[in-house]
């Protein structure tokens, strides 16, 4: 059975969940430049999954899974950058960088199949 909406996407569905993650782990961050860009990054994950998904063709659908790919590369590279900054633990960034490694496996697999499939 084919998805119909990209809310079932278990991808999108985790993608949110790192959102949410990163909107609470930063919440009181004074480094408001850090915090802005991690939060936009993260919501850009889940964000292009919807986007594409919406989209015409399963290429346009793909780039963007692409584009969700890099933004969730990006929230992992802060996360590290956050650790030597001294604004999140170690144990913390850790668990949050298995998020984000779920994340990127979910959509290598997505991108994967629409390549078998095209």
């Amino acid at each position: 059975m084919a998805v119909q909406r990209f809310e079932d996407l278990i991808v999108w569905q985790k993608a949110q969940e790192l959102a949410i993650i990163i909107y609470n782990d930063f919440h009181g961050c004074k480094d408001f430049g850090f915090r802005d860009q991690i939060r936009r990054a993260s919501v850009s994950v889940s964000n292009n999954i919807a986007e594409g998904f919406e989209r015409s063709s399963n290429a346009d659908f793909s780039k963007f899974l692409f584009y969700a790919f890099g933004s969730n590369s990006e929230v992992r590279s802060m996360i590290y950058l956050s650790v030597k900054l001294n604004l999140l633990a170690k144990g913390r960034a850790d668990e949050i960088i298995q998020v984000t490694n779920e994340v990127s496996k979910l959509l290598y697999g997505l991108i994967k199949s629409m390549k078998t499939n095209s």
